[in-house]
């Protein structure tokens, strides 16, 4: 494991951003596992500016993302295939039908079953971003007693239902059910990169440090053979 400490969150975002040019450069087809959230809003604006001055080009990536939530439709502002249109996908060169955001309408274990497979489709994802909640979670793998191995619904802990409130009008309105790619569904990942910002340097250091326990998703990811931790000192 590798741990690389910035000294600001920009700073964070562009050595993020910088590696997933250098590997889409290097293999144009690459296979790119997504998350949604604030954390890597300024990652994606720096792939948009580096794609519309000619420095990336997305025109043959696929894209794989994370988790989505059960019970809003992808055009709900909300949605995270919304998060991922707005924030990235309209803005770059990419082919939508290569971008792949789980269904939260409808049949949750079938939609389940499908981004499995879509995260199987063509190999594994040369690259994984992963964010990291105060609790430890990533995607959506809540703290509980066993590490999910596969894509699957959950049910959100009150903690990330409160941290989520805050981009709807109510709490009321958060949805309370999400599908996410499991902990061995992350772990297929060739590489993968965790960005965290200063005010996760606790969670951070228990994760890295500490014993590999599902209380503690994030954990597993000492078992990985390729992970690099970006996180900055402010």
């Amino acid at each position: 494991m590798k741990v690389i400490v910035t000294n600001s969150y920009d700073e964070t975002c562009a050595v993020i951003a910088n590696m997933i040019k250098e590997l889409v450069n290097a293999k144009p087809d690459a296979k790119l596992g997504l998350a949604t959230g604030g954390t890597p809003v300024p990652i994606y604006k720096k792939l948009i500016e580096m794609n519309k001055a000619g420095e990336v080009d997305f025109s043959r990536v696929h894209t794989v993302n994370l988790d989505e939530y059960c019970g809003i439709p992808g055009t709900h502002d909300q949605s995270y295939r919304y998060f991922m249109d707005t924030n990235l996908f309209d803005h770059i060169n990419i082919d939508k039908k290569n971008t792949f955001v789980a269904s939260g309408m409808g049949d949750f274990e079938a939609n389940a079953r499908e981004l499995e497979e879509k995260v199987r489709e063509g190999g594994a994802a040369d690259l994984q971003l992963l964010g990291i909640g105060h609790n430890g979670h990533i995607g959506f793998n809540e703290p509980c007693e066993s590490f999910p191995a596969a894509v699957h619904p959950v049910e959100l802990t009150e903690s990330t239902i409160q941290a989520n409130s805050r981009l709807f009008d109510r709490v009321e309105d958060v949805p309370t059910r999400a599908i996410t790619m499991g902990i061995g569904t992350i772990l297929k990942a060739r590489r993968i990169l965790l960005i965290a910002g200063a005010d996760k340097r606790e969670i951070v250091e228990k994760a890295l440090t500490g014993p590999v326990t599902p209380w503690v998703p994030a954990s597993v990811l000492q078992l990985h053979r390729d992970v690099t931790v970006i996180t900055c000192g402010e």
